[in-house]
């Protein structure tokens, strides 16, 4: 079992890019510096491609905790690539207790969970209930990535809106969230922004800022969400 990770490991280090190296630990600055590699991104889904089906990638699935960020983002990226809904949503209940940055959460999105949402939102809402930053944050992406279209329903926003954090990448998930939600259910989403139901004033003010941004709003509406900004 040791061994699979030497290897694993091994390889992950004949990859590194120190440019990149640099270029990330700029992105995840909680992180110490000298446990990032510096993988690719593609590189890093091409290698779990390549060994995702492997005794090695099973064996590294169960090694926990890694000791780098790489290997947690091979991690995430060996877990999107599993087949079966239970045997994915294994495997992210014991993952994420170890996720300890934004970017290893966000790459985190299982193949396996589409088509699954009726059997996934219990746990999504139990994720969003917990006391882990990253937990937190992985079961809004869940929420923004497979509940906004023919899934979705109004409790979903209302139970976001909901979320009393000072957690900055928390917060900023529920942004992100609501920008994204705002662009696909406008006038279901708009509401909260009128009525600032978004109990952090921060993620209220930051969703207007991203909303703006996306080129998926019209500009009449862009300028009607710079009126609704909280200024006080």
């Amino acid at each position: 079992m040791g061994g699979c990770k030497s290897d694993i490991r091994s390889q992950l280090l004949s990859m590194k890019d120190d440019g990149y190296r640099t270029f990330q630990c700029g992105l995840v600055p909680n992180i110490d510096p000298s446990l990032v590699i510096g993988v690719r991104t593609p590189v890093l889904r091409a290698y779990a491609k390549e060994i995702a089906n492997s005794p090695e990638a099973q064996r590294f699935l169960h090694e926990l905790p890694h000791m780098y960020y790489d290997e947690n983002n091979l991690h995430a990226l060996l877990i999107e690539r599993i087949k079966g809904f239970d045997n994915a949503l294994s495997a992210v209940n014991a993952f994420l207790p170890y996720i300890d940055n934004w970017a290893t959460c966000d790459i985190l999105v299982p193949k396996a969970f589409k088509g699954h949402q009726a059997e996934l939102e219990d746990y999504v809402f139990r994720w969003i209930r917990s006391t882990h930053t990253y937990t937190v944050r992985f079961g809004i992406g869940m929420l923004m990535r497979f509940y906004l279209d023919s899934f979705y329903r109004d409790e979903y926003p209302e139970i976001v809106s909901g979320i009393e954090s000072d957690e900055y990448y928390v917060n900023m998930m529920i942004a992100w969230y609501f920008a994204t939600a705002f662009a696909k259910q406008y006038d279901r989403i708009l509401p909260f922004l009128e009525r600032r139901r978004i109990k952090n004033v921060w993620a209220h003010n930051k969703t207007i800022q991203k909303s703006i941004e996306s080129r998926r709003i019209t500009a009449e509406q862009k300028a009607y969400l710079r009126t609704l900004k909280i200024t006080h």
